[in-house]
């Protein structure tokens, strides 16, 4: 009986050491919240500008980031991959994961405990998800759960979607459906009577350009954060308006 005692404790003291080790190479300690409801209709639109989630390919597994991980919306698109930590709440769907797009910002004091302080207030890794994607590693009476996460690569189905915003004095491109690294580091535009024009982030996943592009069809240099760069040429044809959205054949893997 004593060796099987010693043979249990040395088994989960490796279980355990392999634990630590996991989050050593790469697993990082936070929290989760949940909001927007059951059917997820309270996260559409948000902070990184894609409306609605599902016409921009991301669905509801979605989360809206604190301060320290949305970076000032330079992690519009990104994926993550959330566990709960069974180790230290009882509260959790053990075994369990989800990956979850960066769709929204949760400002300090919006997710907010009972005892004191915001969940979202700087310096905490905190992710306020949608609510059905919450509830896949989390039970829903606990409220909030200390989760493992770390960023991880973007599977999307098809390619990246442009919708062109703005007004007649300032056009907005915003890229959706973005796969890889799922955000994107800087973009250019050209005009078929213009030279590249390099385009500066207005607002989480929008992209401002000065230049009249009316009447023109637009070809793009768009980086990803991964650092791969696409040259999609016309890929908006010379009819377009404000508000339309184009389909393209381009996606990052990295």
């Amino acid at each position: 009986m004593a060796r099987k005692v010693d043979l249990c404790r040395l088994l989960v003291a490796a279980v355990a050491a392999c634990l630590a080790a996991t989050v050593r190479a790469g697993w990082l300690r936070g929290s989760a919240t949940f909001y927007g409801g059951a059917n997820a209709a309270g996260t559409m639109g948000g902070a990184c500008g894609y409306g609605n989630l599902y016409q921009a390919g991301y669905g509801t597994n979605t989360a809206a980031l604190s301060s320290v991980l949305f970076n000032d919306g330079a992690a519009c698109g990104q994926c993550y991959l959330v566990m709960c930590d069974s180790n230290a709440s009882p509260w959790c769907r053990r075994g369990a994961a989800v990956t979850v797009t960066a769709t929204n910002f949760c400002p300090p004091n919006w997710a907010q405990p009972s005892n004191s302080g915001g969940w979202c207030n700087p310096p905490r890794p905190h992710f306020d998800m949608a609510q059905p994607a919450w509830e896949r590693i989390g039970v829903y009476s606990a409220g909030i759960i200390p989760v493992l996460y770390q960023q991880v690569t973007c599977w999307r189905q098809g390619g990246m979607r442009i919708t062109i915003g703005g007004s007649s004095f300032f056009q907005l491109v915003q890229f959706s459906n973005v796969a890889g690294s799922g955000s994107i580091r800087s973009v250019s535009v050209k005009g078929t009577k213009t030279g590249w024009v390099a385009l500066n982030r207005n607002w989480g996943a929008n992209w401002q350009c000065n230049s009249p592009l009316f009447g023109q069809a637009l070809s793009f240099s768009v980086t990803s954060t991964g650092g791969q760069t696409l040259y999609m040429t016309d890929v908006v044809p010379s009819w377009w308006q404000i508000g339309m959205v184009f389909a393209s054949n381009y996606n990052f893997y990295y």
